[in-house]
C-alpha cells in the first residue's frame, strides 16, 4: 500500500461521519477502553458537531464514574462541565429484582416461556435498554464495553433475541387455541385469560420489532462502528485479531484501532528498561500495521499519570484527533527481525525471531 493510501492514524473519521448513531469501544481487559471511550465521547460532544452524546458503560465493573470523577447510575446523567454529554452505567445481566421490573417480565406466562430459551433473559434486558435509549433521541451513543468475551456476547444479543422471540411467535401460531387453555391452567381465567395469548403476542412482536431495528442498525456501517483498543503486546494483538474476526461474522463495521501505552523512542533517554520495552513494542507494532493496513491505526503514549476527571479527558481527547510523531512500524521502514507465519483464522499473525 502506498503511503498516500494509508488511512489517517486518528479518530477524526468518526467525528466526520455525522450519521453515526452507535459507537462501540472494546478490547482486552486493562488496555484503556474506558479512557478511550470517555475521551472519544468528550471529543464528539465538544468538537463532533453533535447535539447530545450519551456514553453507556455495559461493563459490570463500571469505571465511568471513576473516569469522570462523578457518580453515574442506570439513568442518564449530565456530565459535570458539559451541556450535551450524558453518561449512564447499566448491567446487561440484571439480578432478579431488576428483571421483575422489565415490561416483558410482568406476565408470568411470557416469563416461563422465555425462561426455556438459553440466554434470552440477558438478551431481553439488553433489548429493554436499547428501547429506553432509542426513546431518548441522542445524536450518538458510545458504548464503553466489558472485555472482549462479554462484548461479543452483548453484540450477539439481537440475534439471540430474534431467534428466541420468533420461536415464541411460531409457538403461538402452531398451538392456536391451546394457548388459551394453557393460560387458564396457569390460573388466569375469564375474558382476560382468553385474550392473554394475543396480549402476550403483541408484547413479543413489539419487542421483536425493536430488536430487528437495532440489529439492522448495528449491521449498517453508516450508523454503527466498533473501535478496537489494545496495547502493543502479544496477548492483546491476538485478542484484537479474534475480535476483528468475530465482528466480521456479526457484520459489524470495524476500521479503527487504538494502540495505548506506546513508548515513543524519543522519550527513552538513557533508560535501558524503556529501550528494551520499545524494542518489544516495535515488534508487535510491525504486526499491527501488517495485519490492518486498511485500518485507521493510532498510537497513544504511555502516560506518567492516570487520566481522570473532565479536564484530563479533554486534554487526552486531543490525542485522538492528531497524528502523533514517532515510530510508524513497517511502513516507516523500521521493521525488525525475520518474519515467520503463525496460525490465524483468515489472516496470518506474524511472530518475529531474533
Amino acid at each position: 500500500m502506498a503511503d498516500s493510501d494509508v488511512p489517517e492514524p486518528t479518530l477524526q473519521n468518526i467525528l466526520d461521519q455525522q450519521e453515526l448513531k452507535w459507537i462501540f469501544v472494546g478490547g482486552k481487559g486493562g488496555v484503556g477502553k474506558t479512557t478511550t471511550s470517555s475521551s472519544l465521547a468528550v471529543a464528539l460532544a465538544e468538537r463532533g458537531g453533535r447535539d447530545n452524546v450519551l456514553i453507556i458503560s455495559t461493563d459490570p465493573a463500571h469505571n465511568l464514574s471513576d473516569a469522570f470523577r462523578q457518580k453515574f447510575t442506570k439513568t442518564p446523567t449530565l456530565v459535570n462541565g458539559f451541556t450535551n454529554l450524558f453518561a449512564m452505567e447499566v448491567d446487561p445481566t440484571p439480578d432478579l429484582g431488576d428483571m421483575e421490573q422489565l415490561e416483558w417480565a410482568q406476565d408470568s406466562f411470557l416469563t416461563e416461556l422465555a425462561g426455556s430459551i438459553p440466554g434470552i433473559d440477558e438478551a431481553m434486558s439488553f433489548a429493554e435498554v436499547m428501547k429506553q435509549v432509542q426513546t431518548m433521541d441522542y445524536s450518538t451513543i458510545v458504548f464503553d464495553t466489558a472485555p472482549t468475551g462479554h462484548t461479543l456476547r452483548l453484540l450477539n444479543f439481537p440475534n439471540i433475541l430474534e431467534k428466541g422471540l420468533s420461536k415464541l411467535v411460531a409457538l403461538k401460531g402452531a398451538m392456536g387455541g391451546m394457548m388459551g387453555q394453557m393460560t387458564r391452567m396457569l390460573g388466569v381465567g375469564g375474558a382476560e385469560g382468553e385474550n392473554l395469548p394475543d396480549q402476550l403476542l403483541g408484547k413479543v412482536e413489539g419487542m421483536l420489532d425493536v430488536v430487528r431495528k437495532v440489529s439492522a442498525q448495528f449491521k449498517d456501517p453508516l450508523l454503527t462502528t466498533f473501535v478496537a483498543v489494545c496495547i502493543p503486546e502479544f496477548l492483546s494483538l491476538y485478542e484484537t485479531e479474534r475480535l476483528v474476526q468475530e465482528l466480521a461474522k456479526f457484520e459489524i463495521d470495524c476500521r479503527n484501532i487504538v494502540i495505548n501505552q506506546v513508548i515513543f523512542p524519543e522519550s527513552v533517554g538513557t533508560s535501558r528498561l524503556l529501550e528494551a520495552r520499545v524494542r518489544m513494542q516495535q515488534k508487535y507494532l510491525d504486526q499491527f500495521y501488517e495485519l490492518y493496513e486498511d485500518f485507521h491505526i493510532m498510537k497513544l503514549p504511555l502516560l506518567e499519570e492516570e487520566v481522570r476527571g473532565p479536564d484530563a479527558l479533554r486534554a487526552f481527547s486531543e490525542n485522538l484527533l492528531k497524528v502523533l510523531g514517532g515510530w510508524q512500524g513497517v511502513y516507516g521502514g523500521r521493521g525488525r527481525g525475520v518474519p515467520r507465519t503463525a496460525t490465524g483464522r483468515g489472516r496470518s499473525l506474524v511472530v518475529y525471531e531474533k
